[in-house]
């Protein structure tokens, strides 16, 4: 459903706030083309908008915050625009690293990381694990990541285990498979935002957003505020999350 943008102060209830939000941050190729720039001028307008909305996200009580980033298709687009990409993860991780550290925020790599370019794949993994000790909000940057790719690699590794006989097939459910997962250890996407007006999910989270509650806005990520945040977190807080259930069925006593 898509809501309003709103730049309205809003008081949010911490009880009915998302623990997990995942954010499809679109429209930055797009924002910079009505502006008559090149592409890149929006990932970077883009980057900017990144730090404020985890500032944001860890002010109002988010305890995790996934922001797509950079997908498996991506790696289909001109490579100039990839290394630009590139470039801007690697500044981004080097000026933001220590206010990373100064708010408690622990940074993760979702997605097929291997593919990285070596040096910013270093700068990655060491901002990574000097932000593990960190037990504050946990953030995500899926990076060369796709639902898809991450269902199969599960799948591949449960695979592998059977066959060893480390494991029965009866063994596995959910619970199991979701363990094999990228976001292992981690609750589900609570609220998936996604920017720019686009009405898909684009190969993000597939399994993990079963039951995630959406909002789309027609904002395009570099107008992206901490206030369109606030709103898309108080919407949340009017949904009836029922998962699968009826009413009724939620009411009654155990």
């Amino acid at each position: 459903m898509s809501i309003s943008d709103t730049a309205e102060v809003l008081v949010l209830d911490s009880k009915k706030m998302p623990r997990h939000v995942a954010i499809i941050m679109d429209g930055n190729g797009r924002w910079a083309k009505l502006r008559g720039w090149h592409r890149t001028m929006g990932h970077a307008y883009g980057t900017q908008r990144v730090k404020e909305i985890i500032r944001e996200a860890d002010r109002i009580g988010i305890k995790v915050l996934t922001l797509y980033a950079f997908s498996t298709e991506n790696w289909s687009r001109p490579s100039g625009e990839i290394e630009a990409l590139m470039q801007l993860l690697r500044d981004y991780l080097l000026k933001e690293r220590q206010e990373l550290l100064d708010n408690n925020i622990r940074l993760q790599a979702l997605g097929q990381i291997e593919r990285i370019p070596t040096e910013v794949r270093a700068i990655l993994e060491d901002t990574i694990e000097v932000t593990s000790p960190n037990t504050g909000m946990l953030l995500n940057f899926c990076l060369s990541y796709g639902g898809r790719a991450d269902i199969i690699q599960a799948t591949q590794r449960l695979a592998r285990e059977v066959a060893s006989g480390q494991l029965e097939i009866s063994q596995i459910d959910e619970a199991r498979f979701s363990d094999y997962l990228y976001t292992s250890g981690m609750p589900d996407p609570d609220l998936v935002i996604r920017t720019s007006g686009e009405f898909r999910i684009s190969n993000f989270l597939l399994w993990q957003m079963a039951y995630s509650e959406i909002f789309v806005t027609d904002t395009s990520w570099p107008d992206f505020e901490p206030s369109h945040l606030r709103a898309a977190c108080e919407a949340f807080s009017q949904r009836k999350r029922r998962f699968g259930q009826t009413d009724e069925a939620q009411r009654k006593p155990l």
